[in-house]
């Protein structure tokens, strides 16, 4: 694979999204005419998408050296050196990087983060997904082919539940005149018109032959009663004694010498 060294130096510093950092000790091997050396140096990673970029520290500008994560695999390795994993890549003699942290946090998250950097794990995540999104389609499809209930008689139900018939409530008389709720009909109420009204009180007679006289002397009488007692009950009792000052001041104008003079 051929990479443009510029424009990768560019991505590694630019200010793109940066998947994780940090401090590891990448292991070197040398060989020197049948001798051999190991060694290990400290170097700052940053990791972007499939791309593990190491620098000589964190402040460098430029790249030492890049590993691309595609075709490898990401696991513990066993090295005298504590927290320490490989990226092995595949095939007969595929080269492996051995790296070191720092701790047992950092080692889990530095294999976390690069086991899912490369397009094949990317690749497997989708497939996983658009199953799940086939599945939840169907299932969606399968919910609108169910038969809906009538919506009048789902209403039926959420206000009277136990489906007991209503009963109608009689009209009420109050006085001569109806009062009915909302469970009177047109009916109840046409049939009011049917009822006859209460009888009147029995009129009293006058005993004299004139007017004037049988109202005076009605009204004289000793056992005449109260309007505002209890027992002035009847009617014509009632009209006597509201009828008095009408009577005097009829007398009144009767008796009066100037009577004619105003006519």
């Amino acid at each position: 694979m051929k990479l443009n060294e510029r424009s990768v130096a560019h991505y590694a510093t630019c200010n793109s999204p940066v998947d994780h950092t940090g401090f590891l000790c990448k292991r070197v091997e040398r060989h020197h005419h049948h001798h051999h050396t190991t060694s290990y140096h400290r170097r700052w990673f940053i990791l972007k998408g499939n791309l593990l970029f190491y620098f000589e520290d964190r402040e460098s500008r430029e790249p030492l050296g890049l590993i691309v994560l595609e075709g490898c695999t990401v696991e513990l390795c066993e090295a005298a050196e504590e927290f320490a994993f490989a990226i092995c890549f595949d095939g007969a003699g595929g080269k492996a990087y051995v790296l070191v942290a720092d701790c047992q946090a950092a080692m889990e998250a530095w294999v976390k983060a690069l086991s899912r950097a490369s397009f094949d794990y990317m690749r497997l995540v989708v497939k996983e997904l658009e199953k799940q999104l086939e599945e939840a389609r169907k299932s969606l499809v399968t919910c609108h082919k169910l038969p809906k209930k009538a919506t009048s008689v789902r209403k039926r139900h959420l206000s009277n539940p136990a489906m007991v018939p209503v009963k109608e409530h009689p009209v009420i008389l109050e006085n001569g005149s109806s009062t009915w709720d909302s469970g009177c009909t047109f009916t109840d109420v046409v049939s009011l018109e049917h009822l006859k009204p209460p009888p009147l009180p029995p009129r009293r007679k006058p005993t004299g032959s004139n007017v004037s006289g049988g109202i005076a002397s009605g009204l004289a009488s000793p056992g005449q009663e109260s309007p505002v007692s209890p027992e002035t009950t009847c009617f014509s009792k009632l009209h006597d004694w509201y009828g008095q000052e009408i009577a005097e001041v009829r007398k009144e104008w009767l008796d009066s010498p100037k009577r004619g003079e105003r006519w």
